[in-house]
């Protein structure tokens, strides 16, 4: 049976163009009150890991079985991410963006975490891949996205720290 990670598939396809609508507005919006970007050198290459992972598990994915563990495991994480979006609400962009003078977020689960929203995406990395089958292609995009999130937890937290967000 195809259609089970098909409409998987379609699922996270469909959510991650969404957030992308959302980003792009709040970004827009961010930048109109004075906010500026952060570090955006490093961004086209998340966006290719980004899409590189979903456009590989289209071509490789499609028609696996879905392993019930992984799936709840990634199910779960959609759940985190939608109270990550929840509470920053208007401020939640896929890129750094520091307006000045907005106190941090520490509300939600950044009461527990620094950087909830990359421990999410990093699990679902893994998680999705795995659902299908695929430890192989989950490795490789975890230590992709490792590599790329070294490099804007660094900058961030600098951005924060430079903006005495951060303590």
């Amino acid at each position: 049976m195809m259609w089970p990670s098909i409409a998987l598939l379609t699922f996270v396809t469909a959510q991650r163009l969404f957030e992308l609508v959302i980003a792009r507005r709040n970004t827009m919006a961010l930048f109109a009150r004075g906010a500026r970007e952060i570090a955006p050198d490093h961004y086209p290459y998340m966006v290719a890991l980004h899409t590189g992972w979903l456009v590989g598990l289209w071509m490789l994915a499609a028609g696996q079985p879905i392993q019930l563990f992984w799936f709840c495991v990634f199910m779960l994480l959609q759940v985190l991410r939608l109270w990550v979006l929840a509470t920053l609400r208007e401020r939640w962009t896929t890129r750094i963006i520091i307006l000045p003078g907005a106190p941090l977020v520490e509300g939600g689960p950044y009461r527990f975490f620094k950087h909830p929203n990359y421990m999410i995406v990093t699990g679902e990395i893994a998680a999705l891949p795995l659902a299908f089958g695929m430890p192989f292609y989950a490795l490789v995009f975890s230590l992709l996205n490792a590599a790329i999130l070294t490099v804007r937890i660094r900058a961030e937290n600098a951005a924060l720290k430079s903006a005495m967000i951060l303590k």
